[in-house]
């Protein structure tokens, strides 16, 4: 779960990772899309099941900025094994990563998911939310695209491909992207590898978080510094004498 500043925090490194990274009319398209959605993108969930992963108010935003940090790391783990990285670009890579699961904010006017009216399913299966049935069916990355166009943004075959082709072959309808028997048909760019791995690292990682979130104390304490572990015993042996003191 996020709190109201950890949200906040979020969407304004979003927005200042479109500052950084784009320029002219596509920058100023971006933050207009932004800017116009941002009531509800801010506060979606990443998905509707707790067990899968970012089921929670903000999820949405915490997980894209997940794969944009982990797609950057594994496209230095292909370059560094002899990976060719050369055709496709950083701002091709952010924006595919960004936009990615883009649909599963819903379309211009409706969520994507609303909360499950369902106590049984909530309790039992985890379907803290459930998908709109007001939206047009269509996948999230289909939509993503859909949306973009809304606001004139235009993209390259990179990175159209790097949003359609997110999910791996996990959707049928890539497979013929991903299986192919002719050099002809392999696809021309590492590109949408990157984000599916991505993708999937992220995911994984954040079912994980969900897994073992009844140990956030020992993994907070694992990720302190030495000095700030050591201020906070002080602090704690420094309560306990004064409890002696009072009740000894």
């Amino acid at each position: 779960m996020l709190n109201e500043k950890q949200i906040q925090e979020n969407w304004d490194r979003l927005i200042q990772l479109i500052e950084d990274t784009f320029n002219g009319d596509r920058k100023d398209k971006l933050l207009q899309m932004y800017e116009q959605l941002k009531g509800k993108m801010m506060f979606a969930p990443a998905s509707g099941t707790e067990h899968f992963h970012s089921c929670y108010p903000g999820g949405y935003i915490q997980h894209v900025l997940n794969i944009v940090d982990v797609a950057k790391d594994i496209k230095d783990v292909w370059y560094n094994n002899g990976a060719y990285v050369d055709d496709y670009t950083e701002e091709e890579l952010i924006f595919a990563a960004l936009h990615h699961d883009l649909g599963k904010t819903g379309d211009l006017e409706n969520d994507n998911y609303i909360p499950n009216d369902s106590e049984w399913h909530r309790k039992n299966q985890g379907k803290i939310y459930v998908t709109n049935p007001e939206l047009q069916y269509m996948s999230p990355p289909d939509r993503g695209i859909w949306i973009l166009n809304q606001f004139g943004i235009q993209m390259t075959i990179n990175e159209m491909l790097g949003i359609k082709l997110a999910d791996g072959m996990y959707d049928d309808g890539n497979i013929k992207y991903f299986k192919t028997y002719s050099k002809d048909t392999t696809l021309k760019s590492n590109l949408p590898y990157v984000i599916h791995h991505a993708d999937m690292t992220v995911t994984r990682i954040e079912y994980e978080e969900w897994l073992h979130s009844d140990k956030e104390v020992t993994l907070n304490i694992k990720s302190k510094t030495t000095e700030q572990v050591k201020k906070e015993k002080e602090q704690v042996d420094n309560l306990k004498n004064k409890f002696d003191e009072l009740f000894a």
